[in-house]
Order: C-alpha cells, then structure tokens, then sequence
C-alpha cells in the first residue's frame, strides 16, 4: 500500500509540475500581468518535493510511467528556460533603453558635477 501512495506522490507532483511549466512557458512575452516570482516558487517547491520522493526511490526500479513523464517534463524545462533566457534578455534590452532615454533627458546641455570634475583636473 505504502508503494502505491509513494509512486501515487510522485506521479500527483511531476502532473502539478508539468502545469505549471506549461502555464509558464503559454503567459511569457504575452501576459503583462504574470507573476515570475510566484511561478518560480511553485516550480522550486515541486522540485523539492521531487528531490525528496526521489530520493526512496532506487532508479533502477523506476517505473517506466516516470520515465515517459520526466522525459516529456525535460523538453518542456528546455523550452521554459529558453523562453525566460529570451524573457530576461529583453528586459536587459529595454532597461538599457529606459537607461539611456533618462541620461539624454539629463543631458540639457549644461555641464554635470561630473563634467566639472573632469574639466579641473585637466
């Protein structure tokens, strides 16, 4: 019975996993809205609560069923990291652009504290 229940856990927590990659990997770059923090901390505690079902379970005794299902979740953590690497690198792009349009509104033309610094020591 207790072998049951444990394989039951696994399977209960690799299905709340692969939903939340999935709703993950559909609201990025469309949903304004979605929370990346939150997300992070579902996906975090699922591995945890993995990495200790697991941790009982020979590997060599594991059921095909696992398998099957940690072979679909590995394509879709790939397509997840590719899709929050492409995520974070726009927000670096637009954070360089949000940068760069407050220094050119600083920029009137007149000298900074800086630009005076430089001045005297020439």
């Amino acid at each position: 019975m207790e072998v049951v229940n444990h394989e039951y856990r696994i399977k209960t927590v690799l299905g709340r996993l692969e939903v939340i990659i999935d709703n993950e990997n559909q609201r990025i770059g469309t949903d304004p809205d979605f929370d990346f923090k939150l997300s992070n901390a579902h996906k975090s505690r699922c591995l945890y609560e993995l990495t200790m079902l697991f941790r009982d379970t020979d590997t060599r005794e594991m059921a095909a069923s696992y398998l099957e299902q940690l072979h679909g979740l590995k394509a879709k953590l790939d397509l997840n990291a590719r899709r929050v690497e492409a995520h974070m690198r726009a927000v670096r792009a637009v954070t360089e652009l949000l940068k760069n349009a407050a220094q050119n509104a600083d920029d009137d033309g007149t000298y900074s504290q800086e630009q005076f610094l430089v001045r005297e020591r020439k």
